[in-house]
Parts: C-alpha cells; sequence; structure tokens
C-alpha cells in the first residue's frame, strides 16, 4: 500500500511538472523578476553552462522533479519519512548543482581560450582588416569553445548591419568579463579611432594568460583541499547508509529522537558544505562593464 501511494504521488508530480513545462510560455517575464540580480544570476550561469536555450522555469521545474524522484526512491527504499525529505532537499538542489559544475568547467575552457582569441584579433587587425571583419574571422580560425559565439555574433551582423547592437547580443551571450573588456576595447577603437588598438590587443592578451595561469596554480592547489573537505561532508551520511541497511537500523530513525538526529545532522552538514565553498572559493571577478 505504502509503494502505491508513493508512486501515485511520484506520478502525479510528473503530470504536474509535464503540464506546467507544456502550457504556453509569456512572451517575457515580469519586468520585477528580471530586473533582480538573482534572475540575472541564474541566467547567466545557464549561459555559461550551454543551456542559452532553457529559462529558469526550466530550471525551477527540473529542481521540483528531482525532488520527487530522489525523494520518492528513498522513501521506497527506507519509508522513513525525515529521510524522504532529505533526499527531496538534495534533489532539489542537484540541478542547480550540475548547472553550476558546468558553467564552472565552461568558464575555465573560456578562460584559457581568450589570450588566443585577443591575439586573432590583434593579427587581423594589424594585417588591415576592420574590427568587425577581424571579429568575424573568429567564428572560423579562433578558439574552438568560442566559435559558436562569435559565429552567431557574425550572423547577427550581417542580418541586422548594427555594430554596436551586435556587440551588445555578443556580451549577453558570452557572460564573460575578459570578454566585456574585449568588446568595449574594440567598440572604443571603432567609434573613436585611434593607432594603438594592437598595442591595446596585446596587453589584454598579456593580462589574459596570465591571470588564467595564476588561477589554474591556485586551483590546482587547492583541490586536495577541497576534495578532502568534500569527503569529509559525505562521510557520515555514507556510514549511515552501511548502518541504516542492517537489521533494525533504520527503526531508530522512526522515532522522535531519530528525526531531530537527522535534522540537526542535515542543518549542520549544510551549515558545513556553505562554509567550505565560502572558505575554498576563489575570488571571482565581477563584470563591471555589462
Amino acid at each position: 500500500m505504502t509503494a502505491l501511494l508513493c508512486a501515485a504521488a511520484v506520478g502525479t508530480g510528473l503530470l504536474l511538472m509535464w503540464s506546467a513545462w507544456s502550457a504556453p510560455q509569456p512572451v517575457a517575464p515580469v519586468a520585477s523578476l528580471r530586473r533582480s540580480r538573482q534572475y540575472e544570476r541564474v541566467r547567466e550561469q545557464l549561459t555559461l553552462a550551454g543551456f542559452r536555450e532553457q529559462g529558469v522555469r526550466a530550471v525551477v521545474a527540473a529542481s521540483m522533479l528531482s525532488a520527487l524522484v530522489v525523494g520518492g526512491v528513498v522513501f521506497v527504499a527506507t519509508a522513513v519519512p525525515a529521510l524522504t525529505l532529505l533526499g527531496g532537499a538534495v534533489g532539489l538542489y542537484a540541478p542547480w548543482m550540475f548547472v553550476r559544475h558546468r558553467a564552472v568547467v565552461h568558464l575555465r575552457a573560456r578562460r584559457e581560450a581568450w589570450p588566443d582569441a585577443v591575439d586573432h584579433v590583434a593579427s587581423a587587425v594589424r594585417a588591415g582588416l576592420s574590427i568587425p571583419e577581424a571579429l568575424r574571422q573568429l567564428a572560423h580560425h579562433g578558439p574552438e569553445v568560442l566559435r559558436e559565439d562569435f559565429a552567431a555574433f557574425a550572423r547577427h551582423d550581417a542580418a541586422h548591419g548594427r555594430f554596436d547592437v551586435s556587440l551588445d547580443v555578443l556580451k549577453s551571450s558570452l557572460a564573460d568579463p575578459a570578454a566585456d573588456r574585449l568588446i568595449e576595447s574594440l567598440r572604443l577603437a571603432r567609434n573613436v579611432g585611434g593607432s594603438d588598438v594592437g598595442r591595446l590587443l596585446r596587453t589584454l592578451s598579456s593580462f589574459l594568460r596570465e591571470d588564467a595561469a595564476t588561477r589554474t596554480e591556485l586551483a590546482a592547489k587547492q583541490s586536495w583541499t577541497v576534495s578532502a573537505a568534500r569527503l569529509a561532508l559525505a562521510a557520515p551520511w555514507l556510514a549511515l547508509v552501511v548502518v541504516g541497511f542492517r537489521s533494525g537500523g533504520l527503526d531508530a530513525y522512526r522515532s522522535s529522537t531519530g528525526v531531530a538526529v537527522l535534522v540537526v545532522g542535515g542543518i549542520v552538514s549544510w551549515i558545513a558544505y556553505l562554509a567550505m565553498r565560502a572558505i575554498g572559493r576563489l575570488p571571482t571577478e565581477e563584470r563591471v562593464m555589462r
């Protein structure tokens, strides 16, 4: 009977998620939501992770679906309400963790590619190409991880013929501080003119290369510390899984004392996870030229 009720709850949740997903989307989000910092942060993370077509609603729907599925699996396996809630909480946060991980991986790859991209632009300008033509060349000869964005820029510029608007679209697509510096430097050089564009680009390339090397070295030095902290955080819960599935092990967590232990343990683990992230996080460069 318990399994049937759990299956019915999961099925109802899946139906609700499908209904929300297939419902007609509004033309634009609510203005107040669009202006909020949290909304823009989620949008930037989705862009960096490569999910440009998915909106914030897709992340919310995926989180709710993941919470229902993980919570349902834990309930079927343990029949402990407290563990079900903890499993649902983990499932609720799992899609956002996946998006953040992909965003970090892509951002690291782009950070290593930007010096080569700037060198390509500097070489093209030195060879006599205009700034728009130099940027369009990156769609074919630039670093692989950046070609798609610059190909979209080339299509937009060819379709509309408004270089400044195409640059703004490119900035929004890349969502990267290094891209902001390059784009604004090229915008200023094209609108104002000057003979120091090559020197400016070479200086920017050297700075980006040194910054990428420094961050790579720091990340390598702290990776073992972060991995050890994650293992220490997961160890108590792994021990709970091992001990809990022994004969009568789960009965202790159906009592009020067991529920209190799980709740307090979950809160402490969450606080420890946030502290670990805050201590081990490298300083990130803010986008001051959005």
